[in-house]
């Protein structure tokens, strides 16, 4: 069964790719890859945390069977596969860009080091021919970005990138859900109306990004990772041109409780608007206030999640190689 993205579009991009060689050979004997993003090294995560995280990810695809393929852009060129060396060179380099649609030309014509966000790691993946990407959590409908019933304050339009490129590029996506700062109905309005399948593995909730439950109904779910191989291996045939979201939850030993997480999301966007932060800096600034008001915890709860979802994505490209 085809279930690798393949699309003229993306010609293009191919030139500008680098794939390391145990990459390269993976994908020509058709072995499962899963691409992996790299903002999270070198702006998630503080050095050395964000490398070892990295490193995890890692070895947790490779314990699943598949190649693991961290993207990362140098010198004009995209890396689909990074050794340790350049891991390194990516968090401690300063004034890293972040690559995302809008910004990779940018990010490839300035000649330094940029990490790519789940847009640019989905245009490389595709490029690469790599049909699973595993990440933390997507980025979607912020609140306020359409407005804010009875108030006169006007709509943000603060809608992340990640959503369109769901829309147009087929790999599927290994994420613990939208990310809880986010309008989670709406970022699912958004994602229902561009027709990108959201497909909770293993639970029938929407996972909570930090926490396993989000009270909100996941609009599809399967129970295991065999299903979930089916369903994409299935959505790749009909070449839609989308991608699949497929949610899992974090870990039960690592999870946030919910109400605990509502609590400091609410006062987290709370002292964003009080400080007017708002635009690009928003996500990154929402995310260290979170970490300061959970004492951490909200971190560990993203290291984990991190990890478990690169297992995942690990055995469901096993399972979509092996149809």
């Amino acid at each position: 069964m085809h279930t690798r993205p393949d699309n003229s579009a993306q010609h293009g991009v191919r030139a500008r790719l680098t794939i390391a060689p145990e990459i390269a050979e993976a994908l020509a004997a058709r072995r499962p890859v899963v691409a992996l993003e790299s903002t999270l090294i070198s702006h998630g995560l503080p050095h050395p945390q964000g490398v070892e995280v990295a490193r995890a990810a890692e070895d947790a695809v490779r314990e699943s069977g598949a190649v693991p393929a961290t993207i990362a852009i140098h010198a004009g060129r995209i890396l689909v596969g990074l050794d340790d060396e350049q891991l390194v060179a990516l968090a401690t380099t300063p004034g890293v860009m972040k690559a995302a649609r809008p910004s990779l030309s940018a990010a490839l014509a300035g000649g330094g080091w940029a990490a790519t966000t789940v847009s640019a790691t989905m245009i490389a993946a595709a490029a690469a021919g790599i049909g699973v990407f595993a990440t933390g959590g997507i980025g979607g409908v912020h609140h306020g970005a359409l407005g804010v019933p009875g108030s006169a304050a006007r709509p943000t339009l603060d809608i992340s990138s990640d959503l369109e490129e769901l829309a147009r590029t087929q790999v599927a996506v290994v994420c613990a859900g939208p990310k809880a700062i986010l309008d989670v109905p709406a970022t699912l309005e958004y994602l229902e109306t561009r027709g990108v399948p959201v497909v909770a593995v293993g639970t029938t909730e929407m996972p909570g990004f930090w926490s396993r439950e989000s009270g909100i109904v996941a609009p599809a779910s399967v129970p295991d990772v065999a299903a979930a191989a089916a369903l994409v291996g299935t959505h790749f045939l009909l070449g839609l041109g989308s991608g699949v979201l497929l949610c899992v939850p974090v870990p039960e030993r690592d999870a946030y409780p919910l109400a605990d997480a509502r609590k400091a999301v609410e006062r987290a966007l709370a002292d964003a608007d009080a400080a007017g932060v708002e635009g690009p800096v928003l996500t990154p600034w929402l995310l260290a206030r979170i970490a300061e008001i959970t004492g951490g915890r909200s971190v560990s709860a993203n290291v984990a999640l991190i990890v478990n979802n690169a297992g995942v994505a690990g055995r469901l490209a096993v399972a979509l190689a092996a149809r």
